[in-house]
């Protein structure tokens, strides 16, 4: 076997099993330790990965947070079924919490217009949902987090005090069994605190979110009512919610498009 095509089964062992030690390539592909270590000296020159005593491991990957504009460009089909389930949950007389995410903005466009009151630290969330004249519309003052077009600081986590909600709406970058995980501490801060204040927490996340790990933790798994996302997510992850009694509701695509 030539050492091209032993590095691609390299990195397909890796991408399975996270990491791989120098008698392992040697037992797969019966090869010397000292072939073995040439392979990995290459792939580290290449930086497919990070080498460790006795073999390597895959190098941590950092998505890029794209600002609120681009993201919302890129909104989903996958957002906006998650988004139209979550909005078919809130009813006449509710009071909700809705947080700065594009995928609750996905909800907050499919609300009824009915007389509720919605609380929101978004300068989006309020723009869309002042079209909808029956809906009673608090936005929380504080420092504009230009970029990403949320509110946040002590005045926004001290006015979230004086309310108490039927359900607040939450969406994440990352939810797994570290919890639920952000990229801007500042953003986690006022998400923890409106978490704090409702009765129902309802998640919203698309698949790419589960099993993902972020930055800032602002909340664990036992903190969540109610998890939303778009599809039937894996047994382990399954098993991992309902360890911390977590309902499941799956905003299928195909069932969305019916």
């Amino acid at each position: 076997m030539f050492q091209e095509e032993r590095l691609v089964l390299i990195m397909d062992f890796l991408k399975k099993h996270n990491r791989i030690s120098v008698e392992q390539i040697c037992s797969l592909f019966d090869v010397s330790r000292d072939t073995a270590r040439r392979d990995l000296v290459r792939l580290e020159e290449e930086k497919s990965i990070v080498r460790t005593r006795g073999g390597a491991i895959l190098p941590s990957v950092h998505h890029e947070i794209k600002n609120y504009t681009n993201r919302l460009n890129t909104v989903t089909e996958e957002k906006k079924v998650i988004g139209n389930l979550a909005a078919s949950l809130i009813f006449p007389g509710d009071r909700v919490i809705l947080d700065a995410s594009t995928t609750v903005q996905a909800c907050a466009e499919q609300i009824e217009n009915m007389e509720c009151t919605i609380i929101t630290n978004s300068i989006n969330q309020a723009e869309v949902l002042s079209s909808k004249p029956k809906i009673d519309i608090q936005l929380l003052g504080g420092t504009l987090q230009k970029e990403h077009r949320f509110l946040y600081g002590s005045t926004v986590i001290e006015k979230l005090s004086d309310y108490h909600v039927d359900k607040v709406f939450i969406g994440v970058v990352g939810i797994s069994e570290n919890g639920l995980t952000i990229a801007h501490e500042e953003d986690g801060l006022v998400k923890r605190k409106m978490i704090q204040q409702a009765k129902q927490v309802i998640v919203l996340a698309d698949h790419t979110k589960l099993g993902r790990t972020e930055f800032f933790r602002y909340a664990d798994l036992r903190d969540i009512d109610l998890l939303i996302t778009d599809h039937t997510p894996e047994k382990e992850f399954r098993e991992l919610l309902r360890k911390y009694n977590v309902e499941l509701l799956t905003a299928d695509i195909e069932e969305g498009d019916e």
